[in-house]
């Protein structure tokens, strides 16, 4: 008997690992059924243990909103906040089997503030099942959740009308949900879209075709999922794999170790390493300890290398005779996912596949309306909104269209302060001028340019409120270092409005800007082997840091010139805090636009207690 239970052990598990999995999500506007109809078909699956169904026949008396009945809902809402409301917050992964495949499904939100739910879920599915109301028909959300799925690169679409029971299950009311659908979905590129009629609640052609429907004669939900063509073409492309991590136990072994994005790969194959561009072969590949002759798609594998090459976290092995791209600016689509706008010209982290450079926003070509697809102009991007950007990174990197290869084109943009995820961008192209711009070798470097002055190169940041005493202290530092014979030059923010950034105004995108196209001529004036002083109020931390970035260690001393906002008010002699508070002047810093103080700064003068001649003694001592 023992043997036998083995072999049907054996044999069960044997089944279920030749089986497809389908990975889909289940979307739509608030309170629509989508946690609902997944728990139906958990429940209809047999997928609920003698257990679970005891706890959710409590759970359904506590916090069911279905009366008497059992409240199939509770099987997919985890949180405690999601019980107490009836809404899904979190994304919630469940998985169940038929006789024919595995699936992995994703209830994703509907509520608009957590569509950014919604993207994560979306962006490792092959098919959507968006749920519709019945008696409410196609919403903002509906429109906003399918330009979603496309973008995420889903091609098949279950459009499942829900709730047909309260509607008297009509045909008329069901054939125009689908006409308006169809009508502003047509261009979303989705290779296949089956409308169902269901009734979650009840099971009306959910697990079986339903009665209550004799006008419908398509598949039932369950019948669709278990037959829908997903093929995926990754295992005929080229082999990809970036690498995760360089496996070196002892001086005897070196692997590369990743996850294969794409084609398959076998001892023996020539690969090349990108982006430095290393040619050599596949000496072999373990997967877990053991030795394997081929690796798929989604295979975590362990390469070694017929020869030592140069790779690390980040760099990808590709196939030698078709290798993907290296760019280092892109055209990209961007959901933007937290309330503080995006701005143009901000530093961001970016992670694509396993590879984390700097990245910044060039321009905002359009944003999409999430109604009509409209391409309107925009200056910045807010919670949930879609837009077609340039991108430019701080190093290239190896990519292939997000249409092409979902790993290697999909990214995250994450702030570089708090390190919380803010968009989510899928690479179209690289941009033209990315392969015809190229660095030009010079023959005299910035050492020498200093060298010849008898000085280091530097860039002395003053920031501080308007008023602050930040010009009139760095032009006493200047009047110092010209007089013991120093090449200096002052870049003072008023003087610069006047010319290069002349056409910048006030706002937060204008003043990232602004501080932005200073902090190049800066470098350049370093570079140049200058001692270069910048006063600028430059209220925020994010753009301090990119400017500190351009710099090598040691050559960007920041200087804190920290004046109480009343003191500036005092000493204003233009009137223009005045101005401001009577709203005259609006994203006026420190009245209604903020500053952001500098944590550490190599010099914090606090100008109440300091004569400006002992605030130039205190930057001359940080210099020194």
């Amino acid at each position: 008997m023992n043997d036998l239970h083995a072999r049907d052990i054996v044999s069960f598990l044997e089944e279920q690992r030749n089986k497809q999995t389908l990975r889909f999500i289940t979307c739509g506007s608030v309170d629509d059924g989508k946690s609902t109809l997944i728990g139906r078909l958990l429940f209809e699956s047999k997928s609920i243990f003698d257990d679970q169904l005891e706890a959710l026949e409590s759970d359904s008396r506590q916090y069911g909103t279905q009366g008497e009945k059992t409240d199939l809902a509770l099987l997919v809402d985890g949180l405690q906040a999601e019980r107490e409301q009836g809404i899904t917050i979190d994304v919630a992964y469940r998985f169940f089997a038929t006789d024919r495949r595995r699936f992995i499904v994703a209830d994703t939100p509907g509520h608009e503030q957590y569509t950014r739910n919604m993207a994560t879920g979306a962006s490792t599915a092959e098919l959507a099942v968006i749920l519709i109301d019945a008696r409410k028909g196609v919403l903002t959300q509906t429109r906003r959740h399918s330009r979603i799925a496309a973008m995420m690169g889903i091609r098949h679409i279950v459009l499942a009308v829900n709730k047909m029971d309260l509607v008297g299950f009509d045909e008329a009311v069901y054939n125009g949900i689908i006409a308006d659908y169809q009508a502003f979905a047509v261009d979303f590129g989705f290779l296949s879209t089956q409308a169902i009629p269901l009734s979650g609640l009840d099971g009306d052609n959910v697990l079986h075709r339903s009665a209550q429907t004799p006008w419908y004669s398509g598949p039932s939900l369950m019948e669709y999922l278990d037959t829908v063509d997903v093929s995926d073409t990754s295992e005929r492309a080229a082999f990809r794999m970036p690498v995760q991590w360089v496996n070196r136990p002892n001086l005897d072994f070196r692997g590369f170790c990743g996850r294969i994005a794409e084609g398959t790969l076998h001892p023996g194959d020539a690969v090349r390493v990108l982006p430095s561009g290393v040619q050599t072969r596949v000496k072999a590949i373990l997967a877990g300890f053991d030795a394997v002759e081929t690796a798929h798609p989604g295979d975590a594998v362990t390469v070694t290398l017929t020869e030592e090459v140069d790779a690390s976290r980040g760099d990808v092995l590709v196939a030698a005779a078709a290798p993907p791209e290296v760019a280092d600016q892109f055209e990209a689509k961007l959901l933007w996912m937290v309330e503080h706008a995006m701005t143009p010209g901000r530093q961001y982290l970016m992670k694509i596949a396993c590879k984390e450079v700097t990245a910044t926003i060039t321009a905002i070509k359009y944003r999409e309306d999430v109604n009509t697809g409209a391409h309107l102009a925009a200056k910045s991007l807010g919670l949930n909104e879609i837009a077609v950007v340039n991108l430019s990174t701080g190093a290239p990197l190896v990519f292939e269209p997000y249409g092409v290869n979902r790993v290697m084109g999909g990214f995250i943009l994450i702030d570089k302060l708090t390190f919380e995820t803010v968009g989510a961008g899928m690479i179209d192209f690289a941009l033209r001028r990315a392969s015809t711009i190229h660095w030009q070798m010079l023959e005299i470097n910035k050492s020498e340019r200093a060298a010849q002055k008898h000085q280091a190169s530097r860039c002395i940041w003053f920031t501080g409120l308007s008023g602050s005493g930040k010009s009139t202290i760095a032009n006493l530092l200047e009047k110092r270092l010209h007089a013991e014979g120093k090449h200096t030059y002052v870049l003072d923010g008023e003087n610069v409005r006047h010319g290069l950034n002349r056409d910048l105004g006030f706002t937060e995108a204008d003043r990232v800007e602004n501080v932005r196209r200073v902090a190049e001529v800066a470098r350049l004036m370093a570079d140049a082997g200058l001692i270069v002083l910048v006063s600028f109020i430059s209220p925020y931390t994010s753009e301090r840091r990119m400017a500190r970035d351009l710099f090598e260690p040691g050559e960007f001393v920041e200087v804190f010139v920290d004046t109480p906002v009343e003191e500036c008010e005092r000493r204003d002699a233009k009137g223009l805090y005045a101005r401001a508070r009577q709203g005259g002047l609006e994203n006026f810093t420190g009245i209604d636009s903020p500053y952001e103080r500098p944590q550490a700064p190599e010099v914090h003068l606090r100008t109440p207690e300091m004569s400006p001649e002992d605030c130039v003694e205190a930057v001359l001592r940080a210099l020194a």
